[in-house]
């Protein structure tokens, strides 16, 4: 099935709401169970003493996941959010933010991923979080 990045951010352009396209949100890559999400760094996103809001990361988070859940599915189909849980663990501050998100399982009905949020240039991840997604068509 799969998608190319050029058809992840098309998906990502026509199917958010404009304030998920004011984070400035780019596929970078696409497998087959997976997408990789660039958010660009901006004093915007930052809050109180400098460093990416969590709001923004996990909105980052939640839109990969649809990304990913589209590359497995072969294109992009009505789904929503069940569950997100993020854990932060260390701040970004001035870094692109990459967000990695894999699907563990997809069934008819849901589909669970993980999602790795790293610092660009970073080993160890910013923070971690764990989605679920009903599939609705």
């Amino acid at each position: 099935m799969g998608l190319t990045v050029a058809e992840g951010n098309r998906i990502l352009r026509d199917n958010f709401a404009p304030w998920v396209l004011d984070l400035g949100l780019v596929v970078s890559e696409i497998g087959d169970r997976s997408a990789v999400l660039r958010l660009p760094w901006s004093n915007r996103l930052a809050r109180e003493g400098g460093a990416l809001s969590g709001q923004a990361m996990a909105a980052a988070a939640d839109t990969a996941t649809v990304i990913a859940v589209s590359a497995a599915r072969g294109s992009y189909g009505p789904m929503t959010t069940v569950q997100l849980s993020i854990t932060y663990q260390r701040p970004v501050i001035g870094k692109d933010l990459l967000v990695t998100a894999t699907l563990d399982k997809i069934g008819r009905s849901l589909a669970f991923a993980d999602v790795t949020l790293t610092s660009e240039g970073a080993n160890d991840p910013a923070a971690r979080a764990s989605t679920v997604y009903a599939l609705l068509g």
